[in-house]
């Protein structure tokens, strides 16, 4: 690898300031921290494809993306004269300096399980540090869904709100499936939306309980559905036909077909 990382990062914070000058970009310059949020999360979830695919060079690109993102909002609230990018940066580096006394303090050493224990100890402490009450405080609410349930009842979890084990997730999900199921006759949308709701979380909960991650597991599914209605598509394509042209009886069977020669490879 080649380059001096501080001269890379002068130049892109010159960059970033340019673009918002009275003589930059029209675009950036009516941006606001609400207007860029939603590219933040996105880019945090390419970054994450990136790693998934296991595509190193476009995880270099994702990534310089994602630090754009970082030093636009510094920019933001510089211009505001909150903060900029040195603080962001000493921020974080006294916080890692704070959240592993194991290797910049005097604490004995820890393994990654003991590490994970003591580092929920420290963010407990910074919590109450800014009198954020509560077990459930800080858990951010723009958080993917799926995500934010799984923590929530870690939280939970921690002071003894839990399930013993995951059979007992696995029958609270059967009675929530249930009251879904009386709801269906009725078809009022807000009960309807809250029953799925209380369906997901268990859900989430149960993959708590399992040691997954609820979103990597959705993702998982997300492929495998894709994967196997292209297999669908391809089988029908052979013979002139699209999925608009076949019965729902014909696209179960290709989909079996796909499914039994993935269980078989």
């Amino acid at each position: 690898m080649t380059g001096d990382p501080a001269a890379s990062l002068l130049r892109l914070l010159a960059l970033m300031a340019r673009l918002r000058a009275p003589d930059g970009c029209s675009w950036d310059q009516v941006q606001d921290f609400g207007t860029i949020a939603p590219y933040t999360v996105e880019e945090g979830h390419e970054v994450a494809d990136a790693i998934a695919r296991a595509d190193w060079s476009a995880l270099r690109d994702e990534l310089g993306d994602l630090l754009f993102q970082v030093v636009y909002h510094a920019q933001m609230a510089a211009e505001r004269g909150w903060f900029d990018f040195s603080g962001v940066a000493e921020t974080i580096e006294n916080k890692m300096i704070r959240r592993h006394p194991h290797v910049f303090g005097d604490a004995a050493a820890r393994n990654a399980a003991e590490q994970t224990v003591a580092w929920d100890v420290v963010k407990a402490a910074e919590r109450a540090a800014r009198f954020e009450a509560g077990t459930l405080a800080g858990v951010p609410v723009n958080l993917p869904a799926l995500t934010r349930a799984e923590k929530l009842t870690r939280r939970a979890g921690r002071v003894g709100f839990d399930w013993p084990d995951a059979a007992r997730v696995l029958d609270k999900l059967e009675e929530e499936a249930g009251e879904l199921r009386a709801e269906l006759p009725g078809s009022d949308r807000a009960r309807l939306a809250d029953e799925v709701g209380d369906l997901l979380f268990v859900v989430a909960n149960l993959a708590r309980k399992l040691d997954l991650d609820p979103e990597d597991c959705l993702r998982g599914a997300n492929a495998k559905f894709e994967r196997r209605f292209g297999a669908v598509e391809a089988a029908l394509a052979v013979e002139g036909r699209t999925p608009g042209d076949a019965s729902l009886e014909e696209m179960e069977a290709l989909w079996q077909a796909a499914k039994a020669a993935e269980r078989s490879s």
